[in-house]
């Protein structure tokens, strides 16, 4: 394992003046296809828990394995197979090496990366689109546009439960102890359920009328609720929807303390830095946000405009814009460091401190 640095935060005033100056670094393949809607091509971000990794899938089947280190495609890993567009990759969060990737088409992959191989695939999810790991990497959740929830195991090649859920679901989150999930719906609320026996934690404290459900649910969104994740400290729960809103919900009372309102697209996606030892941290994604190692910031994107904009989480302050070139589909902040790696144009790029000095 490699030495670990240890960890800085950045104060508020500072922010602007560490990352004014700093260029992104593009890390592409020369037979990528360009312009048009080439932006769309990159769905989805991932860093490996201790940050020596990142892995892109894109819609044109391509899953590659990136050392941030060395932009250069030849060292680089292409992990073939998949059949579909590729909607979501997640490094297991306790296991630097151990990739779990998942098509359009139902399939899911888990992937060595040191060999190159895929060591176990399950089939028949329909038209799958999300995917978490429990923050022990014994099992993960798939989700479909049809309601569906699959819980899998790394080593069985069957799925080991499904839920079918009243609406369709959309990116999920696990709080840190693996006993609850957040589950973001297209009727704009976020359920709280058990796991993994997925039924309601919270309800209602009065009555209600006849039909109605008792199920407690966060309500912080007037259209879809599309992706949703926990802070590393567990402060905070960030939602973000079609309504192109991230709202930050305080995890004791559930209320919901700020928004952030600055993009201009739907946030379809906020994604957490994988588990390291004992230590949480979380990353960010957009049409995608999400939050810094340290809990101190959110950046957002969307699929309309440019720029990523970074807000300070505990006053809702803007403090920077990352320039683009064009909209961003994902974005993700590694995991122990203000690193952040984006989808730009069709291309991986990534900014930080660190990446300055490689």
């Amino acid at each position: 394992m490699p030495l670990l640095r240890p960890r800085t935060s950045v104060s508020v005033e500072k922010f602007p003046i560490t990352f004014a100056s700093l260029k992104a670094q593009s890390y592409s393949d020369a037979g990528q296809s360009r312009g048009g809607s080439s932006h769309h091509s990159l769905r989805s971000i991932a860093w490996n828990p201790v940050g020596t990794l990142i892995a892109t899938g894109a819609a044109d089947k391509t899953l590659r394995v990136w050392n941030p280190e060395k932009p250069n495609v030849r060292f680089s890993t292409e992990l073939k197979g998949h059949a579909a567009g590729i909607e979501k990759v997640a490094f297991n969060p306790v296991k630097d090496a151990e990739l779990c990737s998942v098509s359009s088409d139902g399939v899911v992959k888990l992937w060595d990366v040191r060999t190159k191989s895929c060591v176990n695939e399950v089939k028949g999810l329909g038209h799958a689109h999300s995917l978490a790991w429990a923050p022990d990497g014994s099992s993960l959740l798939v989700g479909s546009k049809n309601g569906g929830l699959f819980e899998i195991s790394p080593s069985q090649f069957s799925v080991v439960s499904t839920h079918k859920q009243p609406v369709e679901t959309y990116q999920m989150a696990f709080c840190w102890s693996g006993q609850k999930v957040f589950l973001p719906t297209s009727e704009g609320k976020v359920r709280i359920l058990s796991y993994p026996e997925l039924e309601p934690l919270l309800h209602l404290g009065y009555d209600v009328s006849p039909g109605e459900s008792t199920e407690f649910m966060l309500k912080g969104h007037t259209a879809p609720c599309l992706t949703v994740e926990l802070s590393p400290t567990g402060r905070y729960l960030a939602t973000g929807g079609a309504d192109s809103i991230i709202s930050l919900f305080d995890t004791k009372d559930w209320i919901c303390q700020r928004t952030v309102t600055r993009m201009v697209g739907p946030v379809k996606s906020i994604s957490k830095a994988p588990l390291l030892v004992a230590a949480f941290y979380f990353w960010v994604l957009m049409a995608s946000a999400g939050f810094t190692f340290d809990g101190s910031y959110v950046v957002g994107g969307c699929e309309e405009g440019s720029g990523l904009e970074v807000t300070h989480t505990e006053t809702g302050k803007h403090v920077f814009t990352f320039k683009t070139a064009g909209p961003c589909e994902a974005v993700a902040w590694a995991p122990t460091r203000y690193c952040l790696a984006y989808s730009d144009l069709g291309i991986l790029r990534i900014v930080g401190m660190d990446a300055e000095k490689k």
